[in-house]
């Protein structure tokens, strides 16, 4: 079995068998797929170690692809890069693995090209980047500044990373990987849609950058079952062939 839900940010509670039933069916070769925003962040008092720790002991296997809102720096340093399926993925735990950009996945014999990354939408009033001021002093006070008037902002390295968009690199490895399996795969799991798609979802809101662009080539040119992402917080089918998630599970496998 196979299942996919949306944005978790660090709130794992989707996962409880209460609210996630289906599970007492499952074992460690069945999977959950999250699209990203799952939540590695700020082990805050060792509170986020805690929690993955309890993810540890449910009886199936947690994929997630990286969202807008993962701490890149941790994800890449504290976790063991293995291979995974195919594909490259860091170790979370024996359970819990991140799968990195640009790979196709063969899990239960369905093909999964998985593509993280987005862009933030809440930094309209900008990244503000500790090593700008010439003391801490300096920075805290310009926060201040911005938390006390409700400014929508990030802080560099802290809340907000530049690689929440892909690399040239990861793009062409994901063109690569699509190639040898001849441009077909069964599912392509993402964090954010391809532009048009998002332009339907927002009406126009949601302006275009490097990622949503590279989606939109793969969506013309690349034959798939359904795509599967999260981001945009609401749950909803859209046209035939995608698919939006937040809250709800979906079984696909």
């Amino acid at each position: 079995m196979i299942y996919v839900t949306g944005d978790c940010h660090g709130d794992w509670r989707r996962f409880q068998p209460n609210c996630f039933p289906e599970q007492k069916n499952m074992n460690r070769d069945d999977y959950v797929i999250v699209c990203g925003d799952f939540g590695i962040w700020r082990d805050t008092h060792g509170r986020e170690t805690e929690e993955l720790n309890k993810l540890s002991e449910l009886p199936f296997t947690i994929l997630f692809v990286d969202g807008n809102h993962e701490n890149y720096d941790r994800l890449e340093s504290e976790f063991l890069e293995v291979d995974f399926h195919g594909g490259r993925a860091h170790k979370i735990r024996e359970n819990i693995y991140h799968l990195e950009r640009g790979y196709v996945f063969d899990l239960q014999g369905k093909k999964f090209f998985c593509f993280g990354g987005a862009s933030s939408h809440d930094i309209s009033d900008g990244i503000i980047d500790p090593n700008d001021y010439v003391s801490r002093e300096a920075f805290i006070k310009v926060y201040n500044e911005y938390l006390y008037s409700n400014r929508m902002f990030r802080v560099k390295n802290v809340s907000w990373w530049e690689r929440e968009l892909p690399s040239e690199e990861e793009i062409q490895r994901g063109l690569d990987n699509l190639k040898e399996n001849n441009n077909k795969v069964d599912f392509i799991i993402s964090h954010c849609a391809p532009q048009s798609i998002a332009d339907i979802i927002g009406c126009g809101l949601y302006q275009e950058d490097i990622l949503t662009d590279y989606f939109e080539k793969i969506k013309n040119t690349v034959n798939f079952t359904k795509w599967i992402f999260g981001h945009y917080h609401d749950d909803m089918k859209i046209l035939d062939d995608y698919i939006l998630l937040y809250y709800q599970f979906v079984r696909i496998v």
